[in-house]
């Protein structure tokens, strides 16, 4: 995966929104409706490296797993990884990475209030 396919797959989620809060090279992306943050990094960075929120548990298997991963850089390690995209993660798995910690982030639907 390369910085333009990150940046066009992020931007693809429903609400997604691409800011630059903390410099001009750190890309962070999060959902307009709650602004919440769900991938970050510098996408010019060699190698190419980009941090998601993960459920805690899947962030242990998944460091334990891949050499590639690794507790998120300035980031609540708890909740948040770090993954180098040097081809050790396959790209599908970090798609799905992706996908996963938007739907983490992105803002619930309110439910219909019962008719009267």
């Amino acid at each position: 995966m390369n910085a333009d396919s990150l940046r066009e797959l992020c931007l693809s989620l429903p609400q997604a929104i691409e800011t630059f809060p903390f410099d001009l090279d750190t890309s962070v992306f999060k959902t307009s409706g709650n602004n919440k943050i769900f991938a970050l990094g510098d996408l010019a960075a060699h190698p190419l490296k980009i941090s998601l929120k993960v459920d805690p548990e899947d962030s242990i298997a998944l460091r334990q797993e891949f050499e590639q991963i690794t507790p998120g850089y300035h980031l609540n390690k708890k909740h948040w990884i770090t993954i180098e995209l040097d081809g050790g993660v396959p790209d599908a798995l970090v798609e799905q990475l992706i996908r996963g910690s938007h739907a983490l982030v992105k803002p619930k639907t309110p439910r219909a209030k019962p008719a009267r």
